[in-house]
């Protein structure tokens, strides 16, 4: 091969592996692309909502493991966080959280208390006028245990969360959700007034 051509080869596939190291590094230490497949975040996000997620808000953690190499405050009430499904850890979940350990979390008729406080959720949505269903509208009150979070959609009605399957672990919480970088509903409806919004 003429050493002109081995030259440039060699320098693109240094250029190459250095690219896939620094976009392993940010993947899995900086900021995550996550995708929003469902309604259950209802009016804050949309089906079609593409985001990015701080990795490193709550601690970081070693590549495809949930052991905790420098660790951070952890997520506060209000916070929007992804993490592994509990019942199904490859799959994530993106939900509010609503109580942190040692809250006590009770929810009468659709309305949430927190330490026996009413929280004031501008942001949540109902579909359904029904206060009757177990667990969506009456449940606890609970202890939410250390290292555990309890979470909900803001979709209330339509959202499978902690009042279904119980509390998230803190070392399977993936990040803090932060900014949308891309909205679209469809091909020729791309939400522009969406993008670069900040998520809270």
């Amino acid at each position: 091969m003429n050493p002109r051509w081995q030259t440039m080869l060699k320098e693109y596939a240094e250029a190459l592996i250095v690219a896939l190291i620094l976009a392993f590094f940010i993947r899995s230490f900086v900021v995550q692309a996550f995708k929003i497949p469902s309604g259950s975040m209802l009016q804050t996000l949309q089906i079609g909502d593409h985001l990015l997620v701080t990795k490193f808000a709550y601690g970081v953690k070693i590549p495809f493991t949930n052991t905790m190499i420098i660790e951070r405050e952890g997520p506060e009430q209000g916070d929007i966080i992804v993490f592994e499904f509990p019942e199904d850890p490859s799959k994530d979940f993106i939900k509010r959280v609503i109580g942190v350990p040692g809250d006590v979390i009770e929810i009468r008729d659709k309305k949430v208390f927190r330490n026996g406080v009413e929280l004031q959720e501008s942001y949540i949505q109902h579909v359904d006028s029904s206060t009757s269903v177990p667990r969506r509208d009456n449940f606890g009150p609970v202890m939410v245990p250390e290292n555990k979070y309890f979470v909900m959609g803001d979709n209330r009605d339509e959202s499978y969360d902690s009042r279904f399957w119980g509390f998230v672990e803190r070392n399977t919480i993936e990040g803090k959700a932060l900014i949308l970088y891309w909205s679209w509903a469809s091909l020729t409806d791309i939400r522009w007034e969406r993008i670069g919004q900040l998520v809270e």
